[in-house]
């Protein structure tokens, strides 16, 4: 049954992820906040594909997102929850690797919505440009999303943080909310499981602190799942 319900999924999400992306690409020149609409729209897309699909269910533990600028450190296990952003989110501004860019239609649209890229080997003068385009959306109101150990990680494991993730924190100046996600072991493979995927909000953390302290209260919340008996 996981094998039929996975290839219903691929075919009608892929199939209308290129409706949302062109159409969203005709909006951009015409109407700014249909084209933010219609990306928001996509990212509902995969939830409902997957609730209806796949019988998963998006569960949301603790506080929840919260008002004003802030940098969100999200834990990250699948696709599910960076594409789940804007459905998540008002507005997210997500730090997202430069080589995502390239992908026909969604690149284009994502940088127009407003994906901040990574550039991991470039040197000072990128990084600058990084900030300022960070804290240029910051400014507006709008949150900052970062999955600060880099990659995906299988469900479990508990890496070590990306060293960028605390210049980040300092040179931003804002509050940090971590975010633990237990998508890896229904999502995270070819043929998908039903189940709850839980967000877990950690309380916010304040700026300022030094960086062996924020980095170890932000691993500690979002490895939160890992160690609830709960998650098989």
């Amino acid at each position: 049954m996981s094998v039929l319900r996975s290839l219903a999924f691929y075919v009608i999400f892929y199939l209308g992820s290129i409706v949302y992306t062109s159409g969203s690409l005709i909006a951009l020149p015409f109407d700014v906040p249909l084209f933010r609409r219609i990306v928001r729209g996509w990212s509902r897309w995969q939830r409902t594909c997957a609730r209806w699909l796949l019988g998963m269910e998006v569960r949301i533990e603790g506080s929840g997102p919260v008002e004003g600028p802030v940098l969100y450190a999200i834990k990250h296990e699948s696709f599910f929850e960076a594409i789940d952003m804007p459905a998540l989110f008002d507005l997210p501004v997500v730090f997202a690797k430069e080589q995502l860019f390239r992908i026909p239609l969604w690149g284009p649209a994502a940088a127009a919505y407003g994906i901040v890229p990574v550039e991991r080997e470039a040197g000072a003068r990128a990084l600058r440009a990084m900030i300022a385009s960070a804290k240029a959306y910051s400014d507006t109101g709008r949150p900052l999303v970062i999955f600060p150990e880099g990659t995906r990680v299988p469900h479990g494991t508990e890496p070590p943080l990306q060293a960028g993730f605390a210049g980040l924190y300092k040179l931003l100046g804002l509050p940090v909310v971590p975010v633990a996600v237990d998508s890896g072991p229904l999502y995270h493979r070819r043929w998908k499981r039903s189940g709850p995927i839980t967000y877990r909000f950690g309380e916010p953390i304040p700026p300022g602190l030094k960086r062996e302290e924020v980095e170890a209260r932000v691993h500690a919340a979002i490895n939160a799942l890992n160690r609830d008996p709960s998650v098989v």
